[in-house]
């Protein structure tokens, strides 16, 4: 059976939301679109956080990643969009989505995004 791409991330508990720790993510086969010429962008896409009640699921982050693949967006938006998403279905305590995008037109662009919880109980665990 051949899995699609998807735009619906899922969640599970978290079984150490008292503890503060870290998870990190590695996509190193991201593509999209360039929205001026429709040809593809290639990246390595990297996201961390700190869970606080709920983690993200990989199988559904792998679909959704994918469903980049045929939108065309600057790389700037494509960050900031993944940023979003993940941010409103876990609400970590603190994000961080990287995107190392490969030289196009003799420039290598790198584009950092982050989100810190307004929790005042959590600001002494966001890494450095």
């Amino acid at each position: 059976m051949k899995k699609k791409p998807i735009r619906n991330l899922e969640v599970f508990k978290n079984s150490h939301p008292d503890r503060n720790y870290e998870i990190e993510m590695e996509c190193p086969e991201f593509t999209c679109l360039c929205p001026k010429t429709g040809q593809p962008d290639f990246a390595e896409v990297e996201i961390r956080y700190t869970p606080d009640k709920i983690c993200i699921e990989l199988k559904s982050l792998k679909l959704y990643l994918w469903s980049f693949r045929d939108e065309g967006a600057f790389h700037e938006k494509v960050i900031n969009d993944i940023l979003d998403d993940l941010v409103k279905v876990s609400s970590p305590r603190w994000m961080e989505v990287i995107g190392v995008f490969n030289v196009r037109g003799g420039i290598h662009t790198t584009v950092r995004a982050s989100y810190e919880s307004s929790k005042k109980a959590h600001k002494d665990i966001v890494p450095e």
